[in-house]
């Protein structure tokens, strides 16, 4: 392809990415497709002679299209949301353009000095004190792929400080700490280093019912249980070394008591490096009036590291994955490696950052770009705009919930996600409910009642109604809306996030709709015995 077929097919491709766009909310959610199905329709090897581009451009659209879940519908309620804007789609292609890999300044100054301006730029926007920023010269920001990465990387480094300040502790006596609620890449960056890792159990604050609007104290982890564990490991031997905490879990979207985790980590165990993640929630950052919710104060005092995923609730496209860290140091102690031939005066001086050694890979790719482009196209008020206004579509869902005779949340709503499940208080007493089987609608059937309380056969029905109430969404209604199902201390329930930056009030009462019409039929074949 030269410059000018190049120019064609590019006029090209924006032109179907536009009318793909403009057609978006009429598209099924989710791939409506069957497993095998692409390798169905390839060749089993490649072409033995160049083949013309329209005929690789109309493939694109014909073959790969059909099997995407978009994402970015407007109906799009699973996981947590994935940024989408045409400003980071631009950025994309420029970056695509220029291909550096960015290892040291050196290789494209422009790529390191551009990630530290614009890193510095997102840790004003949500409050970092200025130690987080690059100009501060002691720590810093880098943008990593993912939430995983980010964490990957803190272990790292928090081990190297660990065997660093204790040479003699066995590595078999490291422990890495992460929360029921963590992530599950806590267990994954565990495995992959061979370290012992510690759940400690938060989930004793679930709240269910209808009157979940208020925070209490408890919710999240907090010190008690943290000093247990430090008491019970200390003894025996082992040396806990680094703290995974969340703002904004995963399953339901709690958070940690970061201030007060991190006082008492300060004064009786310093050496133990905090990470927060904060991959999804840590964008509410940026608008005042959640940063007491979303721990701020506690984060400026005392973390050592903090995640922040601009690709998910953040506007800006896949991969962009922020990682602050109080002392820079603390990276470079631990991954920098400088053979002679990535050895530059400017490095050898040490007055430019080398990003490759702030994190695990050499070579990095232009993501600054898009997140320059991004705060640059929306600024801080329309950025700021976007997070309310998902914030807002989310109380309107969460208030639906209050009122409903069949639905109850399961947590209270934290942010732009709520958890919720089927409970109909209006058909069935939970005294009355006996779980009899598996999760599919047919096979639910309801007894008399077996006690005066509630007992774990009520809850076992409920589960088993919530997932006959999940499979037919996902199997009925995934070209409408997509959500998710989480479960939290036994309890199987229905999560929806809000974030597609296209989702409107109407999205909302559709899905509300939806959700009422497989809810009614549920219960009816539940009520039939069918």
């Amino acid at each position: 392809m030269d410059i000018e077929q190049f120019r064609k097919a590019g006029y090209q491709a924006i032109d179907r990415i536009c009318d793909y766009y403009y057609s978006l909310r009429e598209k099924p959610v989710v791939a409506q497709v069957e497993p095998g199905y692409l390798r169905k329709a390839l060749p089993d090897h490649a072409p033995e002679k160049g083949e013309q581009w329209d005929a690789i451009a109309d493939d694109y659209q014909s073959l790969i299209i059909p099997g995407l879940t978009h994402w970015q519908h407007p109906s799009f309620f699973a996981y947590f949301p994935t940024g989408c804007t045409f400003e980071g789609m631009l950025a994309d292609l420029y970056s695509s353009s220029a291909c550096n890999p960015g290892f040291n300044w050196l290789a494209s100054p422009a790529c390191t000095e551009l990630e530290s301006v614009v890193m510095d730029w997102a840790a004003r926007m949500l409050g970092l004190e200025r130690t987080f920023w690059n100009i501060s010269e002691v720590g810093g920001g880098v943008i990593q792929t993912t939430a995983s990465d980010s964490a990957l990387t803190a272990v790292v480094c928090a081990r190297t400080r660990c065997t660093t300040l204790n040479p003699d502790v066995p590595h078999s006596s490291l422990v890495m700490y992460v929360t029921s609620h963590t992530h599950s890449f806590g267990l994954k960056a565990a495995r992959i280093l061979g370290l012992r890792v510690r759940t400690i159990d938060v989930d004793d604050e679930v709240v269910m019912g209808k009157d979940s609007e208020e925070e209490v104290d408890g919710w999240g982890l907090g010190v008690n249980k943290l000093k247990e564990a430090l008491k019970e490991d200390l003894a025996n031997g082992m040396k806990p070394f680094i703290l995974v905490a969340t703002v904004g879990t995963t399953n339901s979207g709690a958070v940690d008591r970061i201030d007060e985790i991190g006082e008492y980590l300060a004064k009786e165990h310093p050496s133990i490096w905090l990470h927060v993640d904060a991959a999804w929630a840590g964008v509410t950052l940026a608008c005042p009036e959640y940063r007491d919710r979303a721990q701020l104060a506690g984060i400026n005092k005392w973390v050592t590291s903090l995640c922040v995923n601009f690709h998910k609730w953040g506007l800006t496209n896949f991969d962009a994955s922020a990682l602050w860290v109080r002392d820079r140091n603390l990276l470079i102690d631990a991954l920098d490696v400088t053979p002679a031939y990535l050895r530059t005066k400017h490095g050898d001086a040490g007055t430019v950052i080398d990003y490759r050694n702030w994190h695990l890979s050499l070579g990095r790719r232009f993501r600054s770009l898009k997140l320059w482009f991004v705060l640059r196209s929306f600024g801080v008020e329309g950025f700021q705009t976007y997070i309310r206004r998902c914030i807002k579509l989310n109380e309107l869902f969460a208030s639906l919930v209050r009122k409903s005779d069949i639905f109850e949340l399961v947590t209270r709503p934290s942010f732009a996600l709520t958890v919720f499940r089927l409970r109909p208080q209006a058909i069935f007493e939970p005294s009355t409910l006996v779980s009899t089987s598996p999760p599919t609608s047919s096979s639910i059937t309801a007894t008399a009642p077996t006690s005066d309380k509630e007992d774990p056969s009520s809850l076992a029905f409920l589960n088993a109604l919530n997932r006959a109430m999940h499979h037919e969404l996902q199997t009925s209604h995934t070209h409408e809306m997509l959500l998710t199902q989480t479960e939290i201390r036994g309890v199987f329930c229905l999560r929806l996030a809000v974030g597609a930056a296209r989702t409107e009030e109407r999205d909302i009462l559709r899905a509300w709709e939806i959700l009422n019409e497989v809810g009614e039929h549920v219960l009816a074949e539940a009520q039939s015995g069918a």
